[in-house]
This record gives C-alpha cells, structure tokens and sequence, in this order.
C-alpha cells in the first residue's frame, strides 16, 4: 500500500511519522508522478490558500482531480478539510468539492487561542479521540450523505463520505495511530474494489473516462 502525503506545504512531515510507526514508507506528493504512483492521499494542516495556490502553480491540480475521479481515497486534517470541502463560507479559492460540507476557517480562534480537547465518537476504535485544534475549521453544515464520526462542544469535528475522511483538528500532533489505522482501512477497501466505473451521467458531463 502506497499512502501519499501531500507535500507542498504544512505539517506533512508529522503525518509521515505516523504512517512509518504503521509500518509503511510514505510518499511525500510533489511531482504528478508521485500522485500517479498512490493507493491513498493524505492532506495535511497548513494554509488552504497556499496549499491550493501551489496544486495549481505546479500543475498538479489536474492530475489530481483525475485520480480523485478514479477512485483515489483522501484524508484531510484542518486545511486539509477546508480543501476538500464543497463550500467554504465567504469565501472563493481553489477546493476539491469532495466532501457534502460547509466550513468556516479559522472558526475556533486564531493561533494563540489553540487547544487540546478529547471527545467521544462512533467509530470501532477503543477509549476517546484527542485533537489538538490550530486555527482550526469549524464544519457549519453537513449533506445528507456524510457520516458525522464525532462532536465537540455540539459541531462536527470528525466526518466520512464513502472513502473521504476529514477532520477539524490535528490526529498527526497526538500519539494516538488510530486515525490514520482507520484511514488505511479505507484505503484497503477501495484496491478491493477496484477503480470506479465511469457512468452515464459522467460522460453526459464531459468528465474523461
């Protein structure tokens, strides 16, 4: 399993960290040969402006979007959410629209008013989560198709669609693996399944198959 970590900008050095304790090499994602050459896709915390800005600059945004066509699974924490989102409240900048929701960033405060918090939550994994938040996103509303994994202080914090997942706060900076565990599990059920097939409606659109 090759598990990629998006590589322009952020903490992706933390979250190759993790994906090494769980036994596997990462792949830092510069080049649209390292996209080509991933199962699954990390987006790690950082600046979502320049993270998108840099996608384009490097032309690796088409690339992109053409294996997130295929089938490509995506984890994003904090900046990584807000690309993956398919809208971010007042604003216009580059997003992947992968995710039925909408975020505000930096809804929990600016930098100095970081936090660490544990919260409960519904997925098969033992005792409470533990997020660090960091200029964190706050999820203003979820589609009808996302699966809200876990709250905090009433919001969403954690969420899945299908093989996306996302989170508000920073698993990547606690010790716990178990996030990422459950990420690869994702990752492993999608090569089970194979590439997704292309349907009427995509070709109606114009999209490639």
């Amino acid at each position: 399993m090759r598990i990629g970590v998006l590589a322009l900008q952020g903490d992706f050095h933390k979250h190759g960290e993790h994906l090494k304790r769980l036994g596997l090499e990462p792949v830092y994602v510069r080049t649209r040969d390292d996209i080509l050459s991933i199962d699954g896709l990390i987006i790690p915390g950082g600046e979502s402006t320049t993270i998108g800005k840099l996608l384009v600059d490097f032309g690796l945004d088409a690339s992109l979007k053409e294996r997130l066509y295929q089938g490509l699974p995506v984890f994003g924490t904090c900046a990584g959410m807000i690309l993956m989102a398919k809208e971010i409240v007042g604003r216009e900048q580059f997003k992947l629209n992968l995710l039925n929701i909408s975020v505000e960033r930096n809804a929990y405060g600016r930098q100095i008013d970081s936090f660490e918090a544990e919260f409960e939550h519904s997925l098969p994994l033992q005792g409470p989560l533990h997020g660090v938040f960091i200029r964190a996103p706050r999820i203003a509303k979820v589609g009808p198709d996302v699966r809200i994994l876990a709250r905090f202080e009433g919001y969403p914090v954690l969420v899945q669609q299908g093989k996306y997942l996302a989170a508000s706060f920073h698993p990547e900076l606690t010790e716990n693996l178990e996030l990422h565990r459950y990420f690869l599990s994702l990752v492993e059920t999608a090569k089970e399944e194979g590439p997704a097939v292309p349907t009427l409606n995509d070709a109606a659109r114009g999209r490639k198959t």
